[in-house]
Formats: structure tokens, C-alpha cells, sequence
């Protein structure tokens, strides 16, 4: 199982090279974070957009371009079209969204002819995450693309982490149904689709993972409040994967954890498209964007 980041790089190292496609990557975010993955022997990288505005970050960032495949597009819109492209043709193994806006990666993704989605599949919009205060990493979702998950979205979501989990070396993943109380209140939907949720997973409706909700929180991470309400569960305390009951729920969780703890590392990518799509805010790190690409190629 792996405790951190760095893990993954090192055994990566010993696998054979994603191929990588970043659409609009004209930023020094996108181009230094396929920089490093290149360096550390994980990709080999595409770069689609204004070859001009490439090579300039690079003479200011001190990058060799010639490290990279640089397919010219001077257009944002034509040059996501053209990255999705290249994954169609099979000259890629993961897509990447650089400078441009989450609405118009999403939207070429989701095209019917020509973008990435599968018939009848969800997409969905995971993390992995590593806080000290924690003692291993938590797989959450989602944060981006579905906005309020009816149950059958969540089931969608639940396969998505545990397979992530899987990825991560954790053979038989906790799962945590997020809500914001631990007692069974049939009024509130997140609770109700929470045990729905669990007994699917008791009956291998749902597979591979052990899974319990409603949970708050507090009882899915911390063995403390668990001890305090005299919680009986095989998942409180120790959870892997959080599903959240909504965006705004799993959104907050993941920017509170960016924003306001020390040294918390992160990876996102959209899972259920024909490859993994690495989805991070224009606003996040190289170290962040850098995790990302791990993640897609660990799970590629």
C-alpha cells in the first residue's frame, strides 16, 4: 500500500511511460508540472497550443522545449478538440486540462462524437489526498462534475474510488457514505441513500470494498469522536473513500484541506472516460498538478 506520493513516482519509475496529452498547456503551471513528470521518468508529454506562448514560458522558466511533443494550435477551443483527438487516435494514454476554463475541457470530453465518454458511462471527478493529520490517504468524490448525485450516480462514484483505491495498493478499501449525521433520519435524503448505498455493498451489489453510512465526518476519520459516541461500524475511524452527497459538500472538504492545512498533498483526475483526464484547478500547484499526473497514470 502506498503512504505517499513520492511511493507512487518511485514505482512508476519502473513501469513503462504514459503517453500524456495536455490541451491549452500555456502556462507555467501545465508545462513545469510535465516537465518534472517527464523528469521523473513517469510520461512522455504532448504539449497542444500556441507553440509561441510554449516556448516563451519555457525561456522563462528555464525549460528545454525540445523535452516535449509541441503540436502547434493557436486556438483554446480547437486545441482541447485536438488533444482529445490525439487520445481517440491512440497516440495517448491520459489527457490533461491546462490553462483553459473546466467548462470547455469538460464539455470536448463529453461530446458525443468525437469526445471520450463511453456509452451509457458516468464521469466523475475524484482526488486522493495525503494530511499528516491523517494516517493515510483519503479518496474522495466528487468535487467537479456531478453536481447533486441521485443513487445511482453515487454507486458510480463509490466504483470509481474503490477502483482508485485498488490502485493504491489498498485490497480491500473502507468505504465512508458522508452525510451530516450518523443516525438513520429518513428525512434527509443523503441518509437514506447512504444505507441503501451499504446494504448494495453488503450484498455485493457493490464490490470489492466494505462500506457503511450514514457517517458524519467526524466518525469516519477520527477513532476519538468514534470512542465518544460509542459507535459500532467497520469502517468509523479508518475510512479510505469519502462519498460525499453532493458538490458543495466534497468541493469545500477538498479546498479547505488546500487552503487551510499545512502541507496537505492532492491529485485529481476525471475517472469514467475512455482515459483518465487529469482535472485540477487552473489555481492549483505544480506539486498538485504534478500529483495528478501520478494518479492518471497509476490508474491508466
Amino acid at each position: 500500500m502506498f503512504t505517499s506520493f513520492e511511493e507512487i513516482f518511485e514505482h512508476l519509475r519502473s513501469k513503462s511511460k504514459k503517453r500524456l496529452v495536455a490541451a491549452w498547456a500555456v502556462d507555467d503551471h501545465t508545462i513545469n508540472a510535465v516537465r518534472l513528470a517527464i523528469e521523473l521518468g513517469i510520461v512522455e508529454g504532448t504539449l497542444v497550443g500556441d507553440e509561441n506562448m510554449i516556448k516563451a514560458v519555457c525561456k522563462e522558466e528555464g525549460i528545454d522545449p525540445s523535452i516535449f511533443n509541441i503540436v502547434h494550435n493557436e486556438s483554446e477551443l480547437k486545441s482541447i478538440a485536438q488533444a482529445v483527438d490525439i487520445i481517440n487516435a491512440g497516440e495517448g494514454d491520459i489527457l490533461m486540462k491546462g490553462l483553459c476554463s473546466t467548462d470547455k475541457y469538460m464539455r470536448a470530453i463529453l461530446k458525443k462524437e468525437g469526445g471520450l465518454l463511453p456509452p451509457k458511462a458516468v464521469l466523475s471527478h475524484l482526488s486522493v489526498l495525503k494530511n499528516e493529520n491523517y494516517h493515510k490517504f483519503i479518496i474522495l468524490g466528487d468535487m467537479a462534475v456531478i453536481p447533486a448525485p441521485d443513487l445511482k450516480q453515487k454507486e458510480a462514484i463509490t466504483n470509481y474510488l474503490v477502483k482508485a483505491a485498488k490502485a493504491l495498493g489498498i485490497e480491500t478499501p473502507k468505504v465512508a457514505f458522508i452525510a451530516a449525521t450518523e443516525q438513520m433520519l429518513p428525512g434527509m435524503q443523503a441518509c437514506v441513500d447512504a444505507a441503501i448505498l451499504s446494504k448494495m455493498a453488503d450484498r455485493g451489489q457493490i464490490k470489492g470494498c466494505v462500506a457503511d453510512g450514514p457517517l458524519a465526518l467526524d466518525v469516519a476519520i477520527s477513532q476519538e469522536a468514534v470512542a465518544i459516541k460509542k459507535l459500532k461500524s467497520p469502517v468509523a475511524g479508518d475510512a479510505d473513500c469519502l462519498v460525499f452527497p453532493n458538490i458543495e459538500s466534497a468541493n469545500v472538504f477538498y479546498k479547505v484541506n488546500s487552503q487551510l492545512c499545512k502541507d496537505v498533498k492532492q491529485a485529481a483526475i476525471v475517472a469514467g472516460a475512455k482515459a483518465p483526464c487529469v482535472l485540477s484547478s487552473r489555481a492549483d500547484s505544480i506539486d498538485t498538478k504534478l500529483n495528478s499526473i501520478a494518479l492518471a497514470a497509476l490508474t491508466a
